[in-house]
């Protein structure tokens, strides 16, 4: 396999569609050490993008440099939102224009509530969806809304972490394996969620070491092979090239 080609080709076909989130060329490292290097791709509006690429090939590092979180540190490149600089902005502020990070261990607040971890996402404007259209989203939430968040199950606490993020009024939502630990048919239900997400016009990218299950859910992926993209295009492409998904995903 052509490895430019195949990355042209899904450059090509990104640049006939409006971008909503572009990122463009950026590197990032944990002190001195260059963990981001020289990544660039674009995302429409109302898309999912799977971000792929075996350990350490730079997933995580990419997700937290888009939210603006100070590790690893953004040394060159720019990244757009909607038209807005996002590399020019503090976490805060690029979570006010509308990001949202899912990290992987969901960060549940101890103590609180499910209605408690929700309502504290809504402290500070922009507020985004209602209590009632989160529960109608996730009954099962609804159901254990006055139990503490830490003592639900591990799906359930992941559902939790992506309702909270809605609660935010957000463009995009930044998932960092959201599929670890759980039972399939817990994979297939959160997966179902994540499209009736993507019908609400919201972006979402998702990190995931499940391929084959991000995939299935996605439009497009992008692979990372140590900090750098070798693939950018179809996720479906990917489902149907065995050898390509051997050579940088192992699967």
């Amino acid at each position: 396999m052509n490895e430019k080609a195949t990355f042209d080709r899904g450059r090509s076909q990104a640049a006939t569609h409006p971008k909503f989130l572009s990122v463009w060329d950026i590197q990032a490292y944990y002190g001195e050490s260059y963990i981001v290097q020289g990544v660039s791709f674009d995302i429409h509006e109302g898309e999912i993008l799977a971000l792929l690429g075996r350990n350490g090939a730079g997933k995580t590092s990419t997700l937290r440099t888009i939210a603006r979180l100070d590790n690893p540190a953004l040394r060159h490149g720019e990244i757009w939102l909607d038209h807005q600089p996002l590399h020019k902005m503090k976490a805060h502020e690029a979570a006010a224009n509308g990001i949202a990070l899912v990290p992987e261990d969901r960060r549940i607040i101890p103590g609180l509530t499910v209605e408690e971890n929700l309502k504290l996402a809504q402290i500070a404007p922009p507020v985004g969806w209602s209590l009632e259209r989160i529960y109608d989203l996730f009954p099962r939430l609804g159901e254990r809304r006055r139990q503490e968040g830490v003592t639900l199950s591990g799906g359930e606490q992941q559902m939790l972490a992506i309702a909270r993020a809605l609660a935010r009024d957000i463009k995009v939502l930044l998932l960092d394996e959201p599929y670890e630990g759980l039972a399939p048919v817990i994979v297939q239900e959160i997966a179902k969620t994540l499209n009736v997400i993507r019908d609400q016009g919201i972006t979402t990218v998702i990190v995931e070491q499940n391929a084959v299950a991000a995939l299935k859910l996605a439009d497009r992926a992008v692979i990372l092979d140590t900090g750098s993209v070798v693939y950018d295009g179809l996720a479906q492409e990917v489902l149907e090239d065995e050898a390509l998904r051997q050579q940088y995903l192992a699967i």
